[in-house]
């Protein structure tokens, strides 16, 4: 038997993402997975059961694809700036390429391919957005450029609907409005000297970038004309807005062959469902019920309906419409979670929040994580995770809270935070505790944060405003000074910033003053373990280290610990070794 604690194999188990295929062989896969210890591009061939590791990038890959004729492609980001280029292989192996060599390296905005091989790339290098159309023959030609946000189909969320399958439309997502909160699509016309011939503009919402039938006679996009996602189909010139009748946010997957129906994806309450959309009647019919979180899905070129699905009681897996698992990792499968519980929380305002509670065996109090996840726009899943089920097995109760901010309840829901950022976010939070304190689940005396990305942002903004909640905090990734976070990340999240709190710190300086943790860094006392990425473009360092040094200037502990990479750490020894150290602070300060 294993010596390895349970909640290291979590980590080091093999996991698998969701597969890319080859439409001519489509049992050429390409996928994400950990199985070298770190995530990585993979080919795996169905056929023959082999697997072969395609990159071997020093800060990891988050992403890959399967070009039309064949090769697998990947961006490759040498530090975690996330900046670089897209580079390809062909699917047996080879030399490793540069796949646009005459384009510039940069941030990507996204990248498609049309099954003539023509690419539509998107790019921002520094501060300046470019889209590029790549022809077959490796030529070159800058479509569009602008000096906010601007990409390629989902753009900052890749997606594979940013061209045509015959190459001739190119699908932007942009931003010339001057919010990056509710970016607008575009539509031109590659073959009449790039022509407008759409435009969705759904502000004060948004749209969201989807897919193109496979004859490209058709577009389905995502639209915020309610409060819930919708689909909507571009189709001979003419939008169309469609009713469906589910109650939750309805997102557009992928076409059919006859072009009249939709696969598309229901999200309610943090768990997902596939259905059949008629894109004529607007009726629905359910295909696949995990009860659980689907982090991916497509259609088959036979039409066989696959999905990347999980409910916390075991390691996601790609499956079939019936559940049935479609590809396996020829190694030993991670230890099983822990299903989670629903708990409503009602805030001081009347709305209701969604939090996903996890609790050892027996009887409460028990010592409690508040588990605050990043975006802020995203939304925690009833999904199998490593970190809290390390939690779990060390004895702590995990609630993991869908604030106001989070996707997935609504655009009202997640808007709430405009104009009152952290504010809003920690309303909710200590709704949250209190409700779980006074139901006897949590012992105040014992409750801890642990938050990456805008979690652990939160964390350092709690530290000062609500000094006396937690024993110990967690601060992963974060920022601690958002002015100086601000003016040193990247242009993206530099937008972000002017459009919640309605402009530059020079320009508003009080918004910003109001919700940055620097003002309250007086008062903190809770000590706190910092783990942030040297090369983060996100939350930079230089947003980590004012407000270290601040809070150890009260005397106050604060242990630091930084990582040669960017946003992630897709090691995973540095995962491993980031989860020890935070189990080790807490159990100091129990």
């Amino acid at each position: 038997m294993s010596d390895v604690p349970t909640w290291i194999a979590r980590y080091t188990a093999t996991r698998l993402g969701f597969p890319a295929w080859d439409r001519e062989a489509p049992g050429r896969l390409a996928l994400v997975s950990n199985r070298g210890g770190s995530w990585q591009a993979w080919a795996h061939d169905l056929a023959t059961g082999s697997w072969r590791q395609v990159s071997d990038e020093l800060v990891g890959v988050e992403e890959v694809r399967v070009l039309p004729d064949g090769r697998i492609a990947w961006f490759q980001d040498d530090s975690g700036a996330e900046t670089g280029r897209w580079l390809a292989q062909p699917f047996e192996g080879g030399a490793r390429a540069s796949l646009f060599p005459r384009l510039p390296t940069g941030w990507s905005m996204g990248m498609a391919m049309a099954r003539t091989g023509r690419a539509a790339v998107g790019l921002e290098v520094d501060g300046d957005y470019q889209v590029h159309v790549v022809e077959p023959d490796g030529s070159a030609r800058l479509v569009q450029r602008a000096d906010t946000a601007l990409g390629v189909g989902g753009g900052w969320d890749p997606s594979d609907g940013g061209i045509s399958p015959d190459g001739r439309y190119l699908v932007l997502l942009h931003t010339d409005h001057g919010d990056v909160l509710r970016p607008a699509l575009r539509l031109l016309d590659l073959e009449d000297a790039d022509r407008e011939v759409a435009s969705f503009d759904d502000r004060p919402r948004r749209v969201e970038a989807g897919p193109w039938s496979d004859d490209g006679a058709a577009y389905a996009f995502a639209n915020e004309l309610g409060d819930r996602a919708r689909p909507s189909v571009w189709r001979a010139g003419e939008r169309r807005d469609l009713a469906v009748d589910l109650p939750g946010d309805v997102f557009p997957v992928a076409w059919f062959p006859d072009g009249r129906h939709l696969l598309v994806r229901h999200e309610f309450e943090a768990r997902a469902q596939l259905h059949r959309l008629d894109t004529e009647t607007g009726a629905t019919e359910l295909l696949a019920d995990p009860l659980g979180d689907i982090a991916g899905a497509g259609l088959r070129p036979d039409g066989a309906i696959w999905l990347h699905a999980g409910d916390g009681t075991a390691a996601p897996a790609t499956v079939d419409a019936a559940g049935a698992p479609v590809i396996r990792a020829p190694d030993v499968p991670a230890p099983p979670g822990r299903a989670v519980r629903d708990v409503w929380v009602t805030n001081a305002h009347g709305d209701r929040i969604h939090v996903l509670l996890m609790t050892p065996e027996g009887e409460g109090p028990f010592p409690l994580v508040m588990n605050v996840h990043g975006g802020p726009e995203w939304h925690e899943r009833p999904a199998w995770d490593p970190e809290l089920l390390a939690f779990l097995d060390a004895g702590y109760a995990v609630a993991s809270p869908n604030y106001r901010g989070s996707t997935g309840y609504g655009a009202a829901h997640r808007e709430a935070l405009i104009g009152n950022v952290c504010w809003t976010e920690s309303e909710d939070i200590i709704a949250t505790l209190d409700h779980l304190i006074t139901a006897g689940v949590a012992d105040p005396d014992r409750v801890y944060w642990s938050g990456w990305s805008w979690g652990g942002c939160l964390a350092c903004f709690h530290a000062g405003v609500h000094p006396d909640r937690f024993r110990a905090i967690f601060a992963g990734i974060p920022a601690g000074d958002f002015v100086a976070a601000h003016w040193a990340c990247a242009p993206e999240l530099r937008a972000w910033d002017d459009a919640v709190y309605g402009g530059s710190p020079a320009d508003v300086p009080e918004a910003y003053a109001r919700s940055d943790p620097m003002t309250y860094v007086g008062a903190v006392r809770t000590p706190t373990i910092v783990v942030a990425g040297e090369h983060d473009p996100r939350c930079p360092i230089e947003g980590v280290t004012p407000w270290v040094e601040a809070v150890r200037a009260n005397g106050t502990e604060v242990e630091v610990h930084t990582y040669g990479a960017g946003h992630h750490a897709n090691r995973m020894d540095q995962q491993v070794e980031h989860m020890r150290r935070v189990l080790d602070f807490f159990a100091r300060h129990a």
